[in-house]
């Protein structure tokens, strides 16, 4: 039974994670400034969008940025894509020499363009291929490999436990298992018991991930499970203080107070030039859209800032919105109590 009194950790190879609890990687969601925002407020280990294992694309702009691990703290995980062994590799080693400290496989995603590539999730339909890869890559790098998947391809097959066995034979050091399978994408609910019978499986860390978007929710997958760690992912998103909360609600069984709003703005206006500052102008401005319509998502149910902010094309002037909007939220909030009649 994990001990919920006492801060838990994870070791993955020689490294000892600072909590259980992990933000999993999301192509086009955790680059630089997020992974960055997350680790310090409270994840213990962050993960990389991930990068495909073919190098022709390593020159494109996309790829280029998903590389950047300059200035970066905490352990650099990277996570890599494909269904070559020998490309996986690679890419492996590439990544290893370019500052990764653990290697992370991606067998996950459910995304159509990479299962058409028989990447990612895909791969759960052959296990000999699955093997493979997992062993070219452990063999190629002197660095911890870890491996996420889902519970199987369809719910007719969920091979999860088949799989868990396979990485655990061949050198996997940790295992992040998403409760749905490739079929299920993201839709219903996730489901625990497939995860649980893998943690029962195997002797290497597990990680349960999957609609942890509380601190209740969370100390339940893991009571349930019996899990080594949890990982993060759609829970986070327009809400990075969710570990801080996770954590403090698994040590004293107490919730946090939600962040005042000055916090949500100096978070979220520093969130917002960090993407600026790494993508520039143009590009910047039209990532920092979406996160900024997932921090707002509860003041701004109508979406009326959103549309407004969504038609903004200057970084600076981004900014001066932001401002303004919680200028107005923090004046509101000064007037609430004079406003209430006796």
């Amino acid at each position: 039974m994990t001990d919920l009194d006492d801060t838990v950790t994870m070791q993955i190879g020689p490294y000892q994670l600072a909590n259980n609890l992990m933000l999993a990687p999301m192509a086009g969601v955790t680059d630089r400034p997020f992974r960055q925002l997350c680790l310090r407020l409270g994840a213990g280990l962050v993960v990389s969008e991930m990068l495909s294992s073919n190098p022709d694309v390593w020159q494109s702009d996309k790829s280029r940025f998903r590389m950047d691990h300059t200035g970066e703290s905490g352990i650099r995980s990277v996570q890599i894509a494909g269904a070559d062994p020998q490309q996986m590799a690679d890419a492996a080693r590439f990544n290893a020499d370019n500052g990764a400290q653990i290697i992370d496989i991606n067998m996950g995603c459910p995304a159509k363009k990479v299962n058409k590539k028989l990447a990612g999730s895909a791969l759960l339909q052959y296990p000999r291929l699955v093997e493979e890869i997992v062993q070219a890559v452990v063999a190629a790098v002197d660095i911890p490999v870890t491996l996420k998947i889902r519970t199987g391809w369809n719910t007719d097959n969920r091979n999860g436990v088949e799989i868990a066995r396979i990485a655990e034979d061949n050198g996997i050091q940790s295992l992040a298992v998403h409760g749905r399978t490739r079929a299920c994408m993201y839709k219903g609910d996730a489901e625990y018991q497939t995860i649980r019978a893998i943690k029962q499986a195997i002797s290497i860390p597990v990680v349960a991930n999957g609609d942890i978007t509380s601190p209740e929710k969370a100390k339940e997958v893991l009571e349930f499970t019996q899990a080594d760690g949890l990982m993060v992912g759609r829970g986070a998103q327009g809400r990075p203080w969710i570990f801080r909360e996770i954590q403090h609600y698994l040590q004293t069984g107490e919730r946090l107070p939600a962040p005042a709003i000055d916090e949500v703005r100096s978070i979220l206006l520093e969130h917002i030039h960090n993407v600026h500052q790494l993508y520039g102008d143009f590009l910047g401005v039209r990532i920092a859209r979406k996160h900024v319509g997932w921090y707002l998502a509860e003041q701004d149910q109508e979406r009326q800032f959103r549309r407004t902010f969504n038609e903004i094309e200057d970084a600076h002037e981004q900014i001066d919105t932001l401002q303004c909007y919680f200028d107005k939220m923090a004046d509101e909030q000064v007037q609430a109590p004079c406003s209430t009649t006796a």
